[in-house]
Protein backbone atom coordinates (compact mmCIF):
# COMPACT_ATOMS: atom_id res chain seq x y z
CA UNK A 1 0.00 0.00 0.00
CA UNK A 2 2.80 2.38 0.92
CA UNK A 3 4.60 1.75 -2.39
CA UNK A 4 1.33 2.34 -4.27
CA UNK A 5 0.89 5.73 -2.56
CA UNK A 6 4.49 6.69 -3.33
CA UNK A 7 4.03 5.72 -6.99
CA UNK A 8 0.81 7.71 -7.23
CA UNK A 9 2.50 10.73 -5.65
CA UNK A 10 5.42 10.49 -8.10
CA UNK A 11 3.05 10.26 -11.11
CA UNK A 12 1.01 13.23 -9.85
CA UNK A 13 4.15 15.27 -9.20
CA UNK A 14 5.54 14.46 -12.68
CA UNK A 15 2.25 15.47 -14.31
CA UNK A 16 2.22 18.80 -12.46
CA UNK A 17 5.83 19.57 -13.41
CA UNK A 18 5.21 18.62 -17.06
CA UNK A 19 2.11 20.81 -17.22
CA UNK A 20 3.96 23.76 -15.70
CA UNK A 21 6.76 23.35 -18.22
CA UNK A 22 4.38 23.33 -21.19
CA UNK A 23 2.31 26.33 -20.05
CA UNK A 24 3.42 29.57 -21.67
CA UNK A 25 4.38 32.51 -19.56
CA UNK A 26 2.61 35.83 -20.10
CA UNK A 27 4.04 38.04 -22.81
CA UNK A 28 6.41 40.58 -21.26
CA UNK A 29 6.84 44.15 -22.50
CA UNK A 30 9.73 46.55 -22.12
CA UNK A 31 10.03 47.93 -18.57
CA UNK A 32 10.33 51.44 -20.00
CA UNK A 33 9.94 53.01 -23.45
CA UNK A 34 10.92 56.58 -24.35
CA UNK A 35 8.09 57.48 -26.73
CA UNK A 36 9.94 60.53 -28.07
CA UNK A 37 12.74 58.24 -29.23
CA UNK A 38 10.21 55.72 -30.56
CA UNK A 39 8.45 58.23 -32.83
CA UNK A 40 9.45 58.40 -36.48
CA UNK A 41 9.53 55.95 -39.38
CA UNK A 42 9.73 52.18 -38.95
CA UNK A 43 10.01 49.60 -41.74
CA UNK A 44 8.28 46.24 -41.30
CA UNK A 45 10.98 43.62 -41.92
CA UNK A 46 8.93 40.66 -40.63
CA UNK A 47 5.43 39.96 -39.29
CA UNK A 48 2.72 37.42 -38.71
CA UNK A 49 0.55 38.11 -41.79
CA UNK A 50 -2.78 39.76 -40.95
CA UNK A 51 -5.97 39.99 -43.02
CA UNK A 52 -5.93 43.80 -42.91
CA UNK A 53 -2.53 43.73 -44.65
CA UNK A 54 -3.45 41.25 -47.40
CA UNK A 55 -3.30 43.91 -50.13
CA UNK A 56 0.33 44.70 -49.22
CA UNK A 57 3.01 43.00 -51.30
CA UNK A 58 6.01 45.08 -50.24
CA UNK A 59 7.41 48.23 -48.64
CA UNK A 60 5.24 48.19 -45.50
CA UNK A 61 6.13 50.95 -43.08
CA UNK A 62 4.67 52.92 -40.21
CA UNK A 63 5.23 56.55 -39.30
CA UNK A 64 4.52 57.69 -35.75
CA UNK A 65 4.21 61.32 -34.62
CA UNK A 66 2.49 63.23 -31.84
CA UNK A 67 -1.04 64.38 -32.73
CA UNK A 68 -2.78 67.54 -31.59
CA UNK A 69 -5.15 65.54 -29.37
CA UNK A 70 -2.28 64.14 -27.29
CA UNK A 71 -2.52 60.77 -28.99
CA UNK A 72 0.09 59.26 -31.29
CA UNK A 73 -0.65 59.64 -34.99
CA UNK A 74 -0.14 56.41 -36.94
CA UNK A 75 0.36 56.42 -40.71
CA UNK A 76 0.71 52.94 -42.20
CA UNK A 77 1.55 52.47 -45.86
CA UNK A 78 2.57 49.72 -48.25
CA UNK A 79 2.84 48.92 -51.94
CA UNK A 80 0.02 46.93 -53.58
CA UNK A 81 0.44 44.47 -56.47
CA UNK A 82 -0.92 47.15 -58.83
CA UNK A 83 1.98 49.43 -57.91
CA UNK A 84 -0.32 51.79 -56.00
CA UNK A 85 0.38 52.86 -52.44
CA UNK A 86 -2.16 51.82 -49.82
CA UNK A 87 -2.26 53.96 -46.68
CA UNK A 88 -4.27 54.15 -43.48
CA UNK A 89 -4.31 56.73 -40.71
CA UNK A 90 -4.97 55.81 -37.11
CA UNK A 91 -4.23 56.76 -33.54
CA UNK A 92 -2.39 55.06 -30.71
CA UNK A 93 -3.15 55.58 -27.04
CA UNK A 94 -0.81 54.63 -24.20
CA UNK A 95 -2.53 52.06 -21.97
CA UNK A 96 0.28 51.68 -19.44
CA UNK A 97 1.61 55.11 -18.50
CA UNK A 98 4.21 53.64 -16.14
CA UNK A 99 6.17 51.81 -18.86
CA UNK A 100 4.76 53.35 -22.09
CA UNK A 101 5.16 49.87 -23.59
CA UNK A 102 1.47 48.91 -23.91
CA UNK A 103 -0.53 50.84 -26.47
CA UNK A 104 -3.90 50.45 -28.16
CA UNK A 105 -4.12 51.33 -31.86
CA UNK A 106 -7.31 52.07 -33.79
CA UNK A 107 -8.06 52.98 -37.38
CA UNK A 108 -11.77 53.55 -36.68
CA UNK A 109 -13.01 57.13 -36.39
CA UNK A 110 -16.63 58.09 -35.72
CA UNK A 111 -16.45 61.78 -34.81
CA UNK A 112 -13.56 60.72 -32.57
CA UNK A 113 -11.16 57.77 -32.51
CA UNK A 114 -12.86 54.58 -31.32
CA UNK A 115 -10.45 52.54 -29.21
CA UNK A 116 -12.77 49.63 -28.29
CA UNK A 117 -12.32 48.56 -31.94
CA UNK A 118 -8.55 48.88 -31.64
CA UNK A 119 -5.83 46.29 -31.26
CA UNK A 120 -3.05 45.78 -28.75
CA UNK A 121 0.34 47.17 -29.71
CA UNK A 122 2.79 45.93 -27.10
CA UNK A 123 6.45 46.89 -27.40
CA UNK A 124 8.18 43.67 -26.37
CA UNK A 125 11.72 44.78 -27.05
CA UNK A 126 13.62 47.74 -28.47
CA UNK A 127 17.37 48.16 -28.72
CA UNK A 128 19.22 50.95 -26.94
CA UNK A 129 19.49 53.09 -30.06
CA UNK A 130 15.80 52.68 -30.93
CA UNK A 131 16.73 51.17 -34.31
CA UNK A 132 15.02 47.76 -33.99
CA UNK A 133 11.73 47.02 -32.20
CA UNK A 134 9.71 43.86 -31.58
CA UNK A 135 5.96 44.39 -31.29
CA UNK A 136 3.32 41.85 -30.31
CA UNK A 137 0.27 41.28 -28.18
CA UNK A 138 -0.77 38.98 -25.30
CA UNK A 139 -2.45 36.43 -27.60
CA UNK A 140 0.73 35.97 -29.67
CA UNK A 141 -1.44 36.28 -32.80
CA UNK A 142 0.32 39.50 -33.81
CA UNK A 143 4.03 40.10 -34.25
CA UNK A 144 6.15 42.63 -36.08
CA UNK A 145 9.85 43.20 -36.38
CA UNK A 146 10.36 46.88 -37.11
CA UNK A 147 13.55 48.59 -38.17
CA UNK A 148 14.65 52.13 -38.95
CA UNK A 149 16.22 50.66 -42.10
CA UNK A 150 14.56 48.25 -44.58
CA UNK A 151 17.11 45.55 -43.76
CA UNK A 152 18.61 44.04 -40.59
CA UNK A 153 22.08 42.81 -39.76
CA UNK A 154 22.61 39.07 -39.28
CA UNK A 155 23.05 39.58 -35.53
CA UNK A 156 19.78 41.57 -35.31
CA UNK A 157 17.82 38.83 -37.13
CA UNK A 158 19.20 36.15 -34.81
CA UNK A 159 18.48 38.24 -31.70
CA UNK A 160 14.93 39.05 -32.87
CA UNK A 161 14.07 35.39 -33.41
CA UNK A 162 15.61 34.46 -30.07
CA UNK A 163 13.57 37.14 -28.30
CA UNK A 164 10.28 36.07 -29.89
CA UNK A 165 10.92 32.42 -29.04
CA UNK A 166 11.69 33.39 -25.44
CA UNK A 167 8.26 35.09 -25.36
CA UNK A 168 6.56 31.84 -26.42
CA UNK A 169 6.07 32.74 -30.10
CA UNK A 170 6.38 30.18 -32.89
CA UNK A 171 9.02 31.90 -35.03
CA UNK A 172 7.94 29.84 -38.06
CA UNK A 173 4.64 31.81 -38.10
CA UNK A 174 6.56 35.06 -38.43
CA UNK A 175 7.38 35.75 -42.08
CA UNK A 176 10.07 38.04 -43.43
CA UNK A 177 8.74 41.05 -45.33
CA UNK A 178 9.61 42.28 -48.81
CA UNK A 179 11.23 45.72 -48.79
CA UNK A 180 12.87 47.84 -51.44
CA UNK A 181 16.60 47.62 -50.66
CA UNK A 182 15.73 44.72 -48.33
CA UNK A 183 14.57 41.13 -48.70
CA UNK A 184 12.89 40.10 -51.95
CA UNK A 185 10.74 37.19 -50.73
CA UNK A 186 8.70 36.15 -47.72
CA UNK A 187 9.80 33.12 -45.76
CA UNK A 188 9.38 31.81 -42.22
CA UNK A 189 11.72 33.54 -39.79
CA UNK A 190 12.82 30.18 -38.34
CA UNK A 191 14.05 29.00 -41.76
CA UNK A 192 15.56 32.35 -42.71
CA UNK A 193 17.63 32.56 -39.51
CA UNK A 194 18.84 28.96 -39.92
CA UNK A 195 20.33 29.92 -43.30
CA UNK A 196 22.27 32.90 -41.93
Amino acid sequence: MKSLLISMFMIFNYACVSQAQTEKKDVQTMPSVDLNKYLGTWYEVASIPQSFQKQCVSSSKAEYSMAEDGLIKVMNSCLKATGEISSAEGRARVEDKVTNSKLKVTFVKLFKWVFPFGGNYWILDVDGGYTVALVGDPSREYAWILSRQPVLSTAAWIEAEKSFKAQGYDSCKILTSVQKDGLTARQPLCQFVNKL
